[in-house]
């Protein structure tokens, strides 16, 4: 059996809209089996998540932090992705960590904002100015054809690079953006809510990215108040990410206020209910999402 070996040349081939049904029809086979594992040694530390779906196959990913390499000129993070057979196990393929976590990270947001942001949807705020920023660019272009970016960032350089780069419109101040934004996509570092509740017109719709410690979060209570709440996956949000976890400690929510992930698109529970409805998904990512993602790849690079 050959081993494919899949690199970044990949992405000529990829789209944005198939690996969106792709990840959709995989969350109509058997729920995923996840689990994650972390090694250390001082401050280096090996991640490993792993996923296995019935009738789709497993994947485990794979990565290597170390703080010290930029002493050395190296990269402080390294990482693969294996992708293994569903019926005899057997490895099928490597793929670029990458390519598949920059792939799997903005098809997640993208899948929740063709379910749940209005289609007319024009003014895409940018909340932070990183690669996963750039990605977003990309993958909402391709489902929202009157799609118009502007961006904010802490400092405005950053902002104005990043405007360079992608021609997205600097924003000075982050209230009024939020105010006139169809669509708000945050993917920051954050460890205090920088969006506040008050400042969301009706019909917005927010694809929160960035925050993935219990200790982050990047909007306030209010707007979990406001918003219409869906997740990508239950299962690697509610008891693990702050932007869940804080408003659920507080009182401003409780589960039940969860209204679906991924997992209830087909019974048609993931969905925007009105044009004035404020709606919210929360991408925690998780191993599933990996595999799915390297499955449609791998697919695609064969065909």
């Amino acid at each position: 059996m050959t081993i494919e070996i899949i690199g970044p040349e990949a992405e000529a081939k990829l789209d944005w809209i198939e690996l969106t049904e792709a990840i959709e029809a995989g969350h109509r086979l058997p729920r995923a089996e996840v689990g994650d594992t972390v090694l250390r040694r001082g401050e280096d530390t090996l991640l490993t998540r792993s996923a296995w779906i019935d009738g789709m196959g497993l994947a485990v990913k794979a990565a290597t932090i170390y703080p010290g390499n930029q002493t050395l000129g190296l990269p402080n993070l390294h990482g693969v992705v294996a992708l293994f057979s569903d019926r005899e196990g057997l490895p099928e393929a490597y793929l670029d960590f990458a390519l598949v976590t920059k792939w799997k990270t903005a098809a997640d947001s993208l899948l929740a904002a063709r379910r749940l942001a209005r289609p007319d949807a024009e003014m895409f705020l940018l909340v932070g100015a990183g690669t996963v920023a750039s990605s977003m660019v990309e993958a909402y272009s391709a489902a929202f054809p009157k799609a118009r970016f502007h961006v904010w960032t802490r400092t405005p350089e950053s902002a104005r690079a990043f405007a360079d780069a992608t021609g997205a419109t600097p924003e000075p101040d982050l209230e009024a953006a939020v105010r006139k934004a169809d669509v708000i996509a945050t993917a920051t570092m954050a460890t205090e809510p920088m969006i506040r509740g008050e400042w969301l017109k009706p019909g917005t719709h927010l694809d929160l990215i960035g925050a993935y410690r219990p200790d982050m979060r990047e909007v306030n209570d209010d707007v979990m108040k406001r918003a219409r709440i869906f997740v990508d996956a239950r299962a690697t949000t509610i008891r693990h990410i702050g932007e869940i976890m804080a408003p659920l400690a507080s009182g401003a929510i409780t589960e039940g206020d969860i209204l679906g992930d991924f997992y209830d698109i087909a019974s048609g529970d993931f969905v925007r209910g009105a044009d004035d409805e404020i709606t919210l998904c929360k991408n925690g990512g998780g191993a599933h999402l990996d595999l799915m993602t390297a499955r449609y790849i791998l697919d695609t690079v064969k065909r």
